[in-house]
């Protein structure tokens, strides 16, 4: 329950724009009251010290495939979006309204709505039944739609209910049962493999039919140049399309398959080298709106197989916020910019007022150490498998206190 009001003194106190300055942060009830360099603890307050390190809002994971709520709390998430791609899929009211309370209070939970059902790109789910369940967006799940009048049908509809719609970016018609993207790394190891092509052509197609239905279109991965540069003209003629990305495919190429460990392999496949630098540029001039953690846990028994046998994936909620600080290292985005990848703009995009710190929002706030030191073990994570492919490898970057509604869950 929500006590006495919070006051998180000695931070600094970043805001969707700008660097980060000293100041404190005051909540009332579960809504942020007051901020900034004045603000001054009141009779009966809970104190928490922030000891000089940053104060951000809590993150949001737009698009994970489970709810794993130690790996959240670890990793600085307040919400997460979850895909439809359930079993059974979220594609029944009943079924979102569960998925909406199912993490309640420390966590919440946005259902994304199965678009047809049993994600099987035919008929169209009940999507205002499921919008009224609590469903913040519709999804095609990990599938694309192939027939173009039912994803034309779909995005009218879901621009009638004002809904985004999250889209997967691969023409399975290319893609087939294959595991990797065609080039020297698959003919190598002798993968099944579909050109990078597979994914413009999906990206294209569903631009053009978002800008015919005047729906708003969020592609949850775009991983390939030739597609980044089709969101990046989208935009610029005013097509409300937004794109996201996992970290995998801004920090790995697919050499990182090279020795058949199949923690590395992803939906989409990881790409040659030429698109995760494109994709890092993407980031740096705005092209991508979302960097979301693709959180996926699975056991050996997904993950334990031959390469082209294994179950795609990764465990990411806990390895988002240490990842996306790398770009602000690198020079790629600043602080205040990375922050918007990771709480502000999927927020946005969900309709929660939550993702940034302002007077009235909600109080879900992190206290973060952005250069504090640690080494991704996938023996030893938070989440119910530890399938990273970054296992092993030293980040920096630390969740020292979360909450959630001015309630302190970790």
């Amino acid at each position: 329950m929500i006590g006495a009001p919070l006051t998180i003194i000695n931070g600094l106190i970043q805001l969707p724009e700008g660097k980060a300055a000293k100041g404190a942060l005051r909540t009332e009830r579960d809504r942020i009251a007051t901020l900034g360099p004045d603000v001054q603890p009141q009779g009966g307050d809970r104190i928490f010290d922030a000891k000089g390190k940053l104060v951000t809002p809590g993150l949001v994971d737009l698009g994970t495939f489970a709810i794993d709520k130690p790996a959240f709390h670890f990793g600085g998430i307040t919400r997460a979006a979850l895909m439809p791609d359930q079993r059974p899929p979220l594609d029944h009211p009943a079924r979102v309204r569960f998925a909406a309370q199912s993490g309640k209070p420390d966590l919440w939970v946005h259902p994304l709505a199965a678009a047809t059902r049993g994600l099987e790109g035919s008929d169209l789910a009940e999507l205002a039944l499921m919008r009224e369940a609590g469903a913040k967006a519709v999804s095609t799940g990990r599938s694309w739609i192939a027939d173009s009048g039912t994803m034309l049908r779909l995005l009218r509809y879901c621009a009638m209910l004002d809904l985004v719609v999250v889209a997967h970016a691969e023409d399975a018609g290319l893609t087939g049962a294959a595991v990797a993207t065609a080039g020297e790394m698959a003919t190598r190891l002798g993968l099944p493999s579909a050109p990078a092509e597979a994914e413009a052509l999906a990206v294209a197609r569903d631009i053009a039919l978002a800008e015919m239905a005047g729906a708003r279109l969020h592609f949850r991965q775009v991983t390939t140049k030739a597609a980044l540069d089709l969101v990046r003209a989208a935009k610029s003629r005013g097509v409300a399309v937004t794109a996201g990305v996992t970290p995998a495919h801004f920090m790995l190429s697919d050499i990182a398959m090279s020795d058949f460990r199949t923690f590395a392999r992803l939906s989409p496949p990881l790409r040659a080298e030429a698109d995760r630098k494109a994709v890092i540029a993407a980031i740096g001039d705005g092209t991508i709106d979302v960097i979301a953690s693709g959180h996926d846990p699975r056991g050996p028994e997904d993950k334990r197989l031959p390469f082209a046998d294994a179950e795609p994936g990764m465990a990411g909620a806990e390895t988002l916020l240490p990842l996306t600080l790398n770009l602000v290292r690198d020079g790629v985005i600043a602080m205040d910019h990375a922050f918007r990848l990771i709480a502000t703009n999927p927020a946005a995009l969900l309709g929660v007022d939550a993702g940034r710190l302002a007077v009235g929002s909600e109080a879900d706030i992190a206290v973060v150490d952005p250069e504090r030191p640690w080494i991704v073990d996938s023996d030893k994570m938070a989440a119910s498998a530890g399938n990273t492919p970054f296992d092993r490898q030293p980040v920096q970057g630390r969740c020292l206190a979360l909450f959630k509604g001015a309630v302190q869950v970790a």
